[in-house]
């Protein structure tokens, strides 16, 4: 008896059908919403809501665009509305939309929707299936890039949301300490069904998380094309202060690889290699190197700046002979490199204004055996402060910009806040608040009294000996005290 009963409980997979079953839908949740799960695999023609029981039926033109779609989404659970739903094959062949006498009856799919898939830019008027299924709202959608590990540039963003329609313009900038742009479309369709299918998507795995939502601006002005501004329907635009970029459309950077299975939203021409390292992934064709040119420094504290190494593991230095404010700076990666650039370029540290931008140099060569260098060539590769050497260090998950709170962590159970508070006060800087974490109190939070403070204050203490071989870690933080 016991075991009719499991078997019953249990259901037998059905076989692969272009009908696809997505249960536990949030209740608000569209037409337009679920087809949007289905779009990136292929043309979608047929949808039944069952909205009393939060289910949906969705017909795909063909198998194939039926097994990618559930084959990619049975390890990575999709969401809407930020709950996850699932999917799995249907017991039926196809959804038919004659002889219904059932109330929900599915409705053919919006040819405005697949339009999308083939690049149809003329989806202008043409409404979703259920009225009233598109939000009033323009064409221009504010991003925000969460996680930030890897560089983030104009272009990579207009490779991924041009799938969805003709971008006229591109702004980036960093607000809130938070990589964020906007982007214009042609049209407001296209704004909407990018946003229903990239917001709360990584651009690699894990990491570059899109937000995404509506804009309250009906057009963006851009004066210059270059690195941080673009608008695609002037090339005459000058270039202004930013770095010159090349407009061709056939000059996008492209990234080469084999072809992966699409990612929601049209990631996945983004294909990203794996290194031997698991969990380690290298961008192919990131322009540019690993060498870093800095600049304005203060000479005294460059050993300390390479030591905190926060961006990545500095593997060489190289201070110039005539001019000790100058150094190069070789990073493990060219992502590392980047990374650093977008976060200290422009930061202040001692009183100047770095900078620091990618060098003509692909590595740094090292002094031969007899050659003068009177000490301003070292090597770094071995040093054991690099934080990114394992590919799963929690590291890569806590890259952040500088900020005035920092992050504390390794602290020994016998150094009490007012020890904390006495070795940052006497290092110049201003304590403005202090927490450590209730659940773990070998980690803290310190607000100081400005981000120069903070950037300083990670110089001179990460790394800090405690004794016993207990050393202070040291980083920025997202949150505030």
């Amino acid at each position: 008896g016991n075991e009719k009963k499991r078997s019953k409980g249990k259901r037998s997979p059905c076989s692969p059908s272009r009908v696809l079953h997505i249960r536990q839908i949030p209740n608000g949740v569209t037409g337009a919403e679920v087809i949007s799960l289905g779009l990136p695999f292929g043309k979608v023609t047929n949808l039944l809501m069952l909205r009393g029981k939060g289910q949906a039926f969705l017909e795909m033109a063909s198998l194939d665009a039926a097994v990618s779609m559930v084959n990619y989404y049975t390890p990575v659970t999709p969401h809407l509305h930020n709950q996850p739903v699932y999917i799995q094959y249907s017991n039926y062949k196809e959804l038919r939309t004659d002889n219904q006498h059932n109330q929900a009856r599915p409705q053919p799919a919006p040819q405005c929707v697949n339009a999308v898939q083939h690049g149809n830019l003329g989806i202008t008027s043409a409404l979703a299936a259920e009225s009233g299924v598109l939000p009033s709202h323009g064409s221009v959608l504010r991003i925000v890039v969460e996680n930030v590990f890897y560089p983030v540039t104009l272009d990579i963003l207009y490779q991924i949301f041009s799938k969805f329609g003709f971008v006229l313009k591109i702004v980036m900038f960093h607000k809130n300490n938070q990589l964020q742009s906007l982007l214009q479309y042609a049209d407001a369709m296209n704004a909407y069904y990018a946003k229903m299918s990239l917001d709360g998507h990584c651009i690699y795995t894990g990491c570059c998380t899109l937000r995404i939502e509506f804009s309250k601006l009906t057009n963006l002005t851009v004066k210059y094309n270059n690195d941080k501004s673009r608008d695609f329907t002037r090339i005459d635009l000058p270039f202004g202060d930013g770095q010159r970029t090349i407009l061709s459309s056939d000059a996008i950077y492209t990234f080469p690889g084999p072809s992966v299975l699409p990612v929601p939203g049209a990631l996945g021409p983004l294909t990203v290699t794996t290194s031997a390292a698991p969990g380690h992934m290298t961008i192919p064709d990131i322009p540019g190197n690993s060498v870093l040119l800095v600049s304005n420094l203060n000479p005294e504290v460059i050993p300390f700046w390479i030591s905190a190494g926060v961006y990545g593991d500095v593997h060489r230095v190289k201070i110039m002979f005539k001019k000790r404010g100058i150094a190069l700076v070789q990073m493990a990666d060219a992502s590392q490199a980047q990374l650093a650039i977008n976060h200290l370029n422009g930061q202040r540290l001692y009183g100047r204004v770095m900078h620091a931008t990618l060098s003509k140099y692909q590595t740094i060569q090292l002094p031969r055996e007899g050659q003068e260098d009177k000490g301003l060539t070292k090597d770094y590769s071995n040093s054991p402060l690099h934080r990114f050497k394992n590919p799963c260090s929690k590291n890569f998950q806590n890259i952040f910009p500088p900020s005035a709170t920092l992050h504390l962590s390794n602290i020994p159970p016998s150094v009490t806040v007012d020890d904390l508070k006495n070795l940052f006060t006497s290092k110049g800087s201003t304590v403005k608040g202090f927490k450590f974490f209730q659940k773990d109190c070998k980690m803290a939070l310190i607000q100081l009294g400005s981000v120069e403070e903070a950037v300083h204050a990670l110089i001179e203490l990460h790394n800090h000996d405690f004794g016993e071989n207990q050393h202070l870690r040291v980083s920025f933080s997202k949150s505030s005290i």
